[in-house]
């Protein structure tokens, strides 16, 4: 699976159209993809909001982007993925501030080699990757559902490709600790991106669901993996086997602004196995296809989260509570 599509011409930055008007609410915002990401977009004029953990470092971001765009709307929210009661105050100053939001792009991740959970007993990258952007996304989604042209864009990985969903375990309470809980999470945020499209376009939302993934891009998502797995990223950094944060943003870009993308769609690079090269539309696996799963899936991220969506497809109306 996971083979490309070959355009005629590289899709870079210099595709990006102007994103003037339009409000770009971007996870994990302050390093790395989403730091590239965001400013890509405020150079072609959009207005960002960085929802991030650490403040200091949102900041610090903040002034780095206006560095490189002097009249760059840009600013920093508090959000914490690990807390669901910080997802609810991150959403709640959203929904006050945003009339609208144009882009929704779950960018924010972890990766640990070792079981930790959440504020709310969920296992880290489970709770992190999935449940978090779950859960926000359901609580800020009536500022998109009516917005022509809005998107939501979740970023996954090619080790998505090594998952599936233990529903007897999706806490990871039993499994070894390791790298199948983040390729867990990584899968999850596929099917709950299939899940979501299927929903929006039943309910007749204006808005279009899509996912992307980076390859292998050098970013600072392993820094709490143990020393032999990071001594390994930086070999593979200094042999040039590793994308640039932004060659790793192209993906996600493409998804959110590319006119001829269409909802339910996954970009990535395709050469050297998915870890390098400028995005195309590509496959995931059948397991991240399978729409029974993606339903369980779903309920489950409802009952775990507190949130609901719910869709009126005779209205097109769509929201979410959380108690």
């Amino acid at each position: 699976m996971n083979q490309g599509r070959e355009s005629r011409a590289r899709w870079t930055e210099a595709d990006i159209p102007s994103q003037a008007g339009r409000i770009a609410v971007i996870t994990g915002g302050n390093t790395g993809i989403g730091l590239e990401t965001a400013r890509a977009l405020a150079e072609r004029g959009a207005t960002v909001v960085l929802a991030c953990r650490d403040m200091a470092r949102a900041s610090a971001a903040v002034e780095q982007i206006k560095a490189r765009v002097p009249d760059a709307a840009v600013r920093a929210v508090r959000l914490d993925l690990s807390s669901l009661a910080s997802v609810r105050e991150a959403a709640g100053e959203l929904r006050a501030t945003c009339a609208r939001i144009d882009l929704l792009i779950n960018n924010a991740g972890v990766l640990s080699f070792k079981r930790e959970v959440t504020a709310d007993g969920f296992e880290l990258q489970l709770g992190v990757n999935h449940l978090g952007h779950f859960a926000l996304t359901g609580l800020v989604l009536d500022r998109l559902r009516d917005v022509p042209g809005s998107r939501i864009v979740t970023v996954s990985s090619v080790a998505h490709r090594q998952a599936e969903i233990s529903f007897d375990d999706l806490q990871n309470a039993r499994a070894v600790p390791g790298f199948s809980a983040y390729a867990q999470s990584k899968l999850a945020n596929l099917m709950f991106t299939y899940e979501l499209q299927r929903r929006l376009a039943a309910a007749g939302a204006k808005t279009i669901a899509l996912a992307a993934h980076p390859g292998g891009s050098n970013t600072e998502i392993a820094r709490s993996a143990p020393g032999w797995f990071r001594g390994m990223a930086k070999l593979g950094a200094w042999l040039r086997l590793g994308q640039s944060p932004a060659m790793g943003a192209l993906p996600s870009l493409r998804a959110a602004v590319d006119a001829g993308a269409r909802g339910g769609e996954y970009y990535g690079p395709t050469r050297l196995m998915g870890m390098a090269g400028f995005p195309e539309r590509v496959e995931s696996t059948a397991r991240s296809h399978d729409e029974g799963a993606q339903r369980r899936l779903w309920e489950e991220s409802d009952r775990l989260t507190g949130v609901t969506y719910a869709f009126r497809a005779e209205t097109g109306s769509v929201s979410a509570a959380m108690p």
